[in-house]
């Protein structure tokens, strides 16, 4: 294997030098996602297909629950079906867990091998279909344990018992409190039983590379990039046979006669005396015309560790390895120093593929440098993507309430005062940082540094208005950079301080940053208009961010009241039933189902920004709102979101979905105790 010369193997030492420990740093400095306490199984399974009649239903965490821990069973149709729950016998897992945990600032991990079930009792089977389980405790670490995990159930339905009802309950005040209390300072509450106390917070899996809005690839796809770089490294030095001191082709360089011995450049230096090399070379006379004879050049350096003299023929690129006598320092060299050399550029004819490869000591030890760099890239990459997988297990869908942990610098770092967003990730119910226990988004104007700035913040009713607005950064300068989210780079919501006059619109960005969009109010009355969007920040994160601001209407104002709440409405000629109870601090399904009015098949709705719906509610008084996006597919016919309420109140739903093209909205009245 023939060696690279010396500056382009630096170079490329270099380089794998900053890969390698770059890689280290992102491996290192990544910490797992927070989900102390997690639900480590379930029976059913997650996902499962299940034919026979069910009584209970088991959710194994990795410590036991709080004694007042809230469970929740939706059946197909929006009904619960629970019917009280208990704690189980506690039981070895069939694949332990692994949960890592902060202590004096470094991750270290804890495998779990013992299950202690939460043993909910199912009062009946209503229907054919999926059912959902619900579930929030707090860990004894004061980390909120929110979540859900689903069956389908497709055997004979079953009836309530006599005089059996529906529960209604929420969670305890004090659960609630705990929890809130987490998603508002970070810090616990009374703990509950658990096999042994743990320090805080607890870590499971690495955070995934997929996020809303995107915002580039995740570490995995940079790590790949890595990986790629270095078996292209490996591959040039295993293929490399020619050596690298001819003349590239297309280029010339110029001669000097025979004879001449004019040194033209420098050694390297070491800090030790200057050693001059020696140079012979053949009389001009012995030149062929043109200067195509052969031409001889002769170099001799000295060095401390392994002098040698070497004869290059140019003519024959071939290159003599020094004998074992010549192999020793030169007279005057200090010990271990390299000495400076002083040689004239050599002038050469292209070379001879037939040259044998040098093979020395120093060759050999630069070539082993390389492969040792490749192999420790390899093995970091290796070693992080085994990390990322430790504990993982099966697939499972769990979920912490309030602002889950982030890492600093990652793509949800910083985004917890902001992000009003809720929507599935994959095949699971997943809620956005900024979802937990009262913090509905958009009642401010500005957050994380972010300020929503509109050029006009009135006009008049019924009457159009080219709105224009920029979102100012925290270096004071207009926003222009956007992650699309669900096709749009930003997404305007404009509803009355009544809850009436709901519109959601999609402005246009000019170069400037200056979004704009058409908007007409019907009414006079006080509004509030919401931008909600992913701007990507100076260090490339995606931030999510829900920014609110007044607008004003002048005229005769006559506030409409909400109206009562309905299981179902209608909005031109469909009719849309909603079917679920939201529940705070929870986080319960909610499905919607579209049909022509008067009749009982589903509509067939077109896919409306990516999606089959997007349900926005707005709550009552502060007018705090929550952006929530459904599963991917439809369910069971219906479209179907994954709603965590903040608080308890009364809230306007607004949900709009699209059929042959055409864009409808359907408005509820939501109670959420």
């Amino acid at each position: 294997m023939r060696r690279l010369p010396t500056a382009p193997r630096r170079v490329v030492s270099g380089l794998l030098a900053l890969v390698l420990a770059s890689a280290a740093v992102l491996l290192g400095s990544t910490p797992p996602a927070a989900a102390h306490g997690t639900l480590a199984v379930s029976t059913p399974a997650e996902g499962a297909t299940v034919d026979t009649p069910l009584t209970t239903v088991e959710l194994q965490f990795t410590e036991q629950v709080r004694d007042d821990a809230y469970f929740a069973v939706t059946a197909p149709g929006g009904a619960r079906v629970d019917n009280g729950w208990t704690h189980g016998t506690p039981t070895p897992l069939d694949r332990p867990v692994r949960e890592y945990f902060l202590v004096d600032g470094v991750f270290e991990p804890r495998e779990y091998a013992t299950g202690f079930p939460a043993v909910v009792t199912l009062a009946h089977l209503p229907a054919t279909g999926r059912y959902s389980v619900s579930y929030l405790s707090v860990a004894s670490d004061g980390e909120t344990v929110r979540g859900t995990m689903s069956f389908r159930y497709t055997g004979p339905v079953t009836k309530a018992p006599a005089g059996w009802q529906a529960p209604t309950d929420q969670p305890a005040p004090a659960l609630l409190a705990a929890a809130e209390q987490h998603g508002t300072s970070g810090s616990g509450a009374t703990p509950a039983a658990s096999p042994e106390a743990a320090p805080a917070p607890a870590m499971t899996e690495p955070p995934s590379s997929s996020g809303d809005g995107g915002g580039g690839p995740g570490w995995l796809a940079w790590l790949t990039g890595a990986v790629a770089l270095g078996a292209a490294v490996a591959a040039l030095l295993v293929l490399r046979r020619r050596p690298t001191t001819g003349v590239p082709a297309g280029r010339s360089r110029p001669t000097r006669p025979r004879g001449d011995t004019r040194r033209t450049g420098t050694g390297r230096r070491s800090g030790a005396s200057a050693v001059p090399a020696t140079t012979t070379k053949k009389p001009a006379s012995a030149r062929k015309p043109g200067g195509g004879g052969v031409r001889t050049s002769t170099v001799t350096a000295s060095t401390a560790n392994a002098g040698r003299t070497s004869t290059v023929a140019t003519s024959s690129a071939r290159v003599r390895a020094t004998s074992a006598a010549d192999r020793r320092p030169s007279a005057g060299v200090p010990v271990g120093a390299l000495a400076t050399t002083e040689r004239e550029t050599p002038v050469v004819d292209p070379p001879d593929d037939s040259a044998p490869a040098r093979t020395g000591p120093e060759n050999r030890r630069g070539d082993t440098r390389l492969v040792l760099l490749v192999g420790g890239l390899v093995v970091a990459l290796l070693a992080g993507f085994g990390l990322g997988r430790l504990g993982t297990g099966e697939p499972r869908t769990t979920s912490t309430g309030g602002p889950q942990a982030a890492a600093a610098g990652s793509p949800v770092a910083g985004a917890v005062a902001g992000d009003g967003h809720q929507h599935p990730s994959g095949t699971g119910p997943h809620t956005h940082p900024g979802d937990g226990t009262g913090q509905a988004t958009g009642t401010e104007v500005s957050v994380s540094g972010y300020t929503l700035q509109p050029v006009l913040r009135t006009q008049q009713a019924g009457k159009a208005l080219d709105y224009r607005f920029r979102i100012v950064g925290p270096d004071g300068q207009p926003a222009t950079r956007f992650a699309v989210v669900h096709e749009k780079p930003l997404h305007l919501i404009v509803v009355g301080n009544d809850l009436g006059g709901y519109q959601h619109l999609h402005p246009t960005m000019a170069p400037d940053g200056t979004w704009s969009v058409p908007l007409t109010v019907a009414k006079a009355g006080d509004y509030r208009v919401y931008a909600d969007f992913s701007v990507t920040t100076t260090d490339g994160r995606q931030l999510p961010l829900v920014l609110g601001v007044d607008h004003h209407v002048p005229g005769a104002y006559t506030p409409a009241g909400l109206p009562p709440p309905q299981r179902e409405t209608t909005t031109g000629p469909y009719a849309v039933a909603l079917e679920g109870t939201p529940t705070v601090g929870v986080t319960t399904p909610l499905a919607l189902r579209v049909t022509r009015t008067g009749g009982t098949e589903p509509a067939r709705l077109d896919r409306y920004l990516g999606a089959y719906g997007h349900l926005v509610l707005i709550r009552e008084g502060d007018l705090g709102l929550v952006h929530v996006h459904p599963e991917q597919e439809l369910v069971d016919g219906a479209v179907t979101f994954w709603l965590t309420p903040p608080s308890p109140g009364r809230y306007r739903a607004f949900f709009d979905f699209q059929v042959d093209g055409e864009v409808h909205t359907a408005a509820y009245t939501v109670t959420v105790t």
